[in-house]
């Protein structure tokens, strides 16, 4: 038996790259995997794939959460995971030239598509007797990228909106965490840009590598932390936060202002 035996679990971008490999990692556990996706040919095929069953959904969109929370209510009846996964690249570094057009599109799948997720999603996870609901953020959330700027704003925003839920929700039961890998072998890296990092002997990692460390963030119950995932590792490594300077004022020295945490 495995250690998600009965688990429901819901992906979104599940239908391929990341989503497809964590959906086929929570299932080899026993986890019954809702793929959500875009694209219903391909999320149909992965569903079939997994044993699981299909919904399609724009994340960016509140009316398709409402439908896909109302279908998992009404067909599963619970949540227990949750990977909130869908994202786009721009890519352009040059911020003069990302029309409107390609910054709605980016914001409304890898900030709104969070943002929305967790909002649909939290509750009921906490319904039941404590679950996990995991983002990917990337490296991109840590580091300054100059090449896709707006790209790096949306997962440093994904990282910043986790860690300052995840308090309130582990007090309900509900671990909420995210993945932060590197350059990954998937649909979303073109296949110029893969053929360029090969040419430079730049590794990318596999799939599989990032399902597994969802897969142990999930299990483990961890919350609040980003986990690395970079090519060659043995395992994710937590990242990391440094405090910032607290106030120098006499009697006020490192005091934190109401609704902030260290």
């Amino acid at each position: 038996m495995g250690t998600l035996e009965g688990k429901i679990a819901f992906i979104t971008g599940g239908a391929s790259g990341l989503g497809f490999a964590t959906a086929k990692r929570l299932a080899s556990e026993g986890a019954f995997v809702v793929i959500g996706d875009r694209n219903a040919e391909l999320a149909d095929k992965a569903a079939a794939e997994v044993g699981g069953r299909a919904l399609v959904l724009d994340v960016g969109s509140p009316a398709d959460w409402d439908t896909t929370i109302a279908s998992l209510r009404d067909v599963e009846g619970a949540l227990d995971l949750v990977h909130l996964n869908a994202g786009v690249v721009t890519p352009e570094p040059d911020i003069t030239k990302v029309t409107d057009e390609a910054y709605r599109r980016i914001m409304g799948a890898n900030v709104d598509g969070v943002a929305f997720g967790l909002r649909a999603c939290l509750p009921l996870v906490a319904e039941g007797d404590g679950g996990a609901v995991v983002a990917t953020s990337s490296l991109a959330g840590l580091i300054p990228v100059a090449g896709d700027p707006v790209y790096a704003a949306t997962k440093h925003a994904v990282i910043g909106l986790v860690r300052s839920l995840a308090p309130q929700w582990a007090d309900r039961g509900v671990a909420l965490s995210c993945v932060c890998p590197g350059i990954a072998d998937t649909p979303l890296v073109g296949d110029d840009t893969k053929a360029a990092l090969r040419s430079a002997e730049f590794p990318l990692i596999a799939p599989e590598a990032v399902a597994e460390a969802v897969y142990g963030l999930m299990v483990s119950k961890t919350s609040g932390e980003a986990w690395v995932v970079q090519a060659g590792m043995e395992q994710a490594t937590p990242y990391r936060f440094h405090g910032v300077p607290g106030p120098k004022a006499k009697g006020a020295e490192g005091r934190r202002p109401p609704g902030f945490t260290p």
